[in-house]
């Protein structure tokens, strides 16, 4: 089993992978075409790129507009958001959305997204985490952490 997280964004979307023992797998920033849409072929291929054949448990962060944005900058943002949700759903695999409060939370991080990117590097020291714009990655694959922990409470 494989866990997949995706952090959504129109120029910083990020995606992350770790197996059930929480080792890293793999993480991409997720590519646009002209910094107005997601590339969702080159996205989707990634992504496949990460299951690689495996069963896998995808979580998308749940996004919401955030107070303060630009109508236009929404728009492309939640458009982004709803692309990632689309080619995940058609990988046919488990899907659960969590807004960034909850799974943040859990974690126990704040909404700095310094934290995650520290708390990333400490779980994942061979992860490419060295920029501070890697934060989303982190976040891609804190999220990818946060399920797996879920999945064994739950079970």
């Amino acid at each position: 089993m494989k866990y997949i997280g995706v952090d959504p964004g129109l120029r910083s979307g990020a995606a992350g992978a770790i197996d059930h023992h929480g080792r890293f797998i793999g993480c991409f920033d997720i590519p646009s075409t002209d910094m107005k849409r997601i590339d969702a072929v080159r996205t989707s291929e990634e992504l496949s790129r990460l299951v690689a054949g495996d069963d896998a448990q995808f979580v998308v962060e749940l996004v919401n507009p955030m107070p303060g944005q630009g109508s236009v900058s929404t728009g492309g943002f939640m458009r982004a958001a709803g692309s990632i949700e689309a080619i995940v759903a058609l990988k046919r695999m488990t899907t659960t959305l969590v807004p960034p409060r909850v799974w943040k939370k859990a974690m126990g991080l704040t909404s700095e997204k310094q934290d995650s990117l520290e708390m990333a590097r400490k779980l994942w020291p061979n992860a490419p985490l060295s920029r501070k714009k890697d934060n989303n990655r982190a976040e891609a694959l804190l999220l990818a952490e946060y399920i797996r922990r879920m999945e064994y409470v739950i079970l």
